[in-house]
């Protein structure tokens, strides 16, 4: 039986301040959604904190949000992006990373933006109409893009620099 590490808790604290910058005022598609997944996956060495931990801080913060009608698309993309950082990031190196973020804001695009023409009645549900919902959300992308690299590099940052001063939790197996 494993026990709950201090790494656990460093981990899920940085998750959970992460999900609580949704709640502050932000452009539009600046948010640490990806972030937190890939960080998650890339970091617990538990699949099920690697999936229950951001899942619940994202969860928690869209209690005081709100949901709406694509939420399945968001939850959908967002544990996929668990499972890239679990996959791709095996190996932190900045490379990695960088490339698993692009991935990430990719797959969020596609996968979100399938979500809101399959489940609203904004698009027809055509082959143009689904070019036309993905068109239309090309000027959001560039948000996505730089709010992912940027709160990407500011959570495996900082855990990198926690780990310098607490070698403990490099060693930590949860």
């Amino acid at each position: 039986m494993s026990r709950i590490t201090p790494k656990f808790w460093i981990l899920t604290l940085m998750i959970f301040a992460a999900a609580f910058v949704r709640l502050l005022p932000h452009p539009p598609n600046f948010a640490p959604i990806a972030a937190m997944a890939l960080f998650g996956g890339a970091y617990f060495n538990k699949k099920w904190a690697a999936f229950l931990v951001p899942l619940t801080a994202m969860f928690v913060t869209d209690l005081v949000l709100g949901f709406h009608e694509t939420m399945w698309a968001v939850y959908l993309s967002f544990a996929l992006i668990v499972v890239l950082g679990m996959i791709m990031l095996k190996e932190k190196k900045v490379g990695n990373i960088f490339f698993a973020s692009v991935i990430s804001s990719v797959s969020f695009f596609i996968i979100t933006n399938f979500g809101i023409w399959i489940s609203t009645g904004y698009y027809e549900k055509t082959g143009a109409g689904l070019a036309a919902c993905y068109t239309t959300a090309i000027p959001f992308f560039h948000q996505t893009l730089l709010s992912d690299l940027f709160f990407v590099g500011v959570l495996f940052g900082a855990y990198y620099l926690a780990k310098q001063k607490l070698p403990q939790l490099a060693e930590s197996k949860i």
